[in-house]
């Protein structure tokens, strides 16, 4: 009799799977399955992303070596290479940055605008993004063209850029012929950069202020 009952149990058991089974069998192999192709596809990524990573390392180097070398064709083609195909890795700003170097060097304004302008529209990097808009701005200072670099400028930095972006537009107003709004921007620079910052950047903001009086 207890072996009876037993068996009875088990083909109760037995039953009761089969019945879980059929409602919810699927949905096991299919959260399974779902589970197995995440891993796939995470893997998958992952792959994608070095070799992403490793092709615009190369395209970088290639483009610096060009750079140092005076080679502006090698130079056009790494850089075009990186903006179009590998836009979104900090490569392509650091590429674009030394591009832009490159033609303020040789005197080529519209082509290291262009460059800049696209690390501020494009960069994944805020910090990048901040340093292109100084180099911009200072492009345009050059060329007179104050009120847009003024525009620039309105963007919010991060506070480590903050010193530089108040001195340049204390230049910026300076030259517009605002020479208070100026002292006020070179004022504010200075508070900014604190007593231990680097360069000499903090004696270079207190000469300016010094010549306008303090």
């Amino acid at each position: 009799m207890a072996l009876q009952n037993l068996d009875l149990e088990e083909q109760e058991q037995l039953a009761e799977l089969k019945a879980w089974w059929k409602q919810y069998g699927n949905l096991v192999l299919l959260t399974i399955i779902g589970a197995a192709l995440a891993v796939t596809a995470w893997g998958g990524w992952r792959w994608y992303e070095r070799t992403q990573a490793a092709q615009a390392s190369t395209l970088y180097e290639t483009l610096t070596k060009a750079a140092r070398g005076g080679d502006a064709k090698g130079l056009r083609e790494a850089g075009g290479a990186l903006a179009e195909n590998h836009a979104r890795t900090l490569y392509a700003s650091m590429g674009a940055l030394t591009a832009a170097r490159f033609h303020a060097d040789r005197g080529e304004q519209k082509s290291a605008k262009a460059q800049l302008q696209w690390v501020v529209e494009r960069s994944p990097s805020e910090e990048y993004r901040d340093v292109a808009r100084l180099r911009l701005g200072g492009l345009l200072l050059d060329e007179k063209a104050y009120d847009e670099a003024l525009k620039l400028l309105e963007a919010k930095p991060l506070d480590a850029y903050a010193g530089q972006f108040a001195a340049l537009r204390g230049d910026l107003l300076l030259a517009k012929g605002q020479p208070a709004e100026a002292r006020a921007a070179y004022q504010f620079a200075l508070e900014k950069a604190g007593s231990g910052s680097a360069g000499g950047f903090r004696e270079s903001v207190q000469m300016r202020l010094d010549a306008l009086g303090g």
